[in-house]
């Protein structure tokens, strides 16, 4: 764990607070690459994600951009309520979402608040002079983040901004994502139905996954009407606990103190990610690939259940 102070606090749009982060000790922070996030332990105990935005070169602080959400689940408050000065706790660096160096050209898509990793992308990118991309939808000009910076920066040649309130000024995504060579890669970020509505356009013209990139930032609500409750099984122990329709695996073994790592709690960051050595998982996070859920040997155990009445786990 590292200890932090708020440097800064400053609004970037309609409900989007920055915060910068810097060592409470004055140490230069860990280093870390485009498309990383760190975890951030509120005071109220919850711990959330959120991605750097700003140049993976720094080293004397961490950026951080947040939307309020008054629906969700209490994140996105807490840190609005954080001001200057205040210290908190955060993790090492972790990068679930990097650029694919191997690429011809990158082309970014960022939707709303998931302009934050796209951006330290695009630093990197003009960085190191590669050719690509960006391509951010907004609400309004109110509520895109860093419109003003991206309109000004070096790569500003590079940035193309749409809005809801413009709609004149949306080019037809099919047409723009027609006729790429094989070597350019996707990478988007942004709330559920955008991102999937980019993937889905893009596999239409062509696109083969292993070009399409993307990071959730929260995972849709599951329909739980059908939920069944189901046994686990401890491998080290061979203790046998019943999971309820109600309940999930992590909340059943937290319960019974198990310990295991934990975090976003929706699936989306790999956390709480444990090996199944019996018994075939009903997939319900965002995380894990096509190829890693069809072999049905690991779960993602925060919202992931069973399809039958048991599962063995390698704890």
């Amino acid at each position: 764990m590292i200890s932090v102070r708020i440097a800064d606090r400053k609004c970037e749009a309609h409900n989007i607070f920055s915060f910068e982060l810097v060592s409470a000790s004055g140490e230069a922070l860990p280093p870390f690459s485009a498309g990383s996030h760190i975890d951030i332990h509120l005071p109220n105990g919850l711990i959330r994600q959120y991605s750097l935005y700003n140049s993976s070169q720094a080293d004397h602080s961490y950026k951080i951009a947040v939307l309020l959400a008054p629906e969700g689940r209490g994140g996105s408050s807490a840190m609005h309520q954080l001001q200057t000065g205040q210290e908190l706790k955060i993790s090492q660096p972790r990068n679930l979402f990097p650029l694919s160096h191997e690429a011809k050209r990158t082309l970014l898509f960022a939707g709303g608040i998931g302009i934050t990793p796209i951006l330290s992308m695009a630093e990197r990118l003009s960085q190191i002079d590669a050719e690509f991309e960006l391509h951010y939808y907004s609400r309004s000009s109110e509520h895109a983040a860093f419109a003003e910076k991206l309109k000004n920066c070096s790569f500003s040649d590079r940035v193309n901004l749409y809005f809801d309130s413009e709609p004149d000024t949306k080019p037809d995504l099919a047409s723009m994502l027609a006729n790429r060579t094989l070597d350019e890669h996707l990478f988007v970020c942004g709330p559920t139905g955008f991102m999937n509505f980019v993937l889905d356009t893009a596999r239409t013209v062509g696109w083969g996954e292993a070009r399409l990139h993307r990071e959730y930032f929260a995972n849709e609500a599951a329909d739980t009407n059908s939920d069944q409750s189901f046994e686990i099984t401890i491998a080290s122990t061979q203790q046998v606990l019943n999971v309820p329709a109600e309940r999930s695996i992590l909340q059943v073994l937290m319960e019974n103190d198990i310990e295991i790592p934990y975090s976003c709690e929706q699936g989306v960051c790999g956390t709480c990610l444990v090996r199944v050595l019996e018994g075939t998982p009903d997939h319900r996070d965002l995380y894990l690939s096509a190829s890693e859920r069809s072999a049905n040997d690991q779960i993602l155990t925060c919202c992931s259940r069973a399809l039958g009445k048991k599962l063995v786990l390698d704890i």
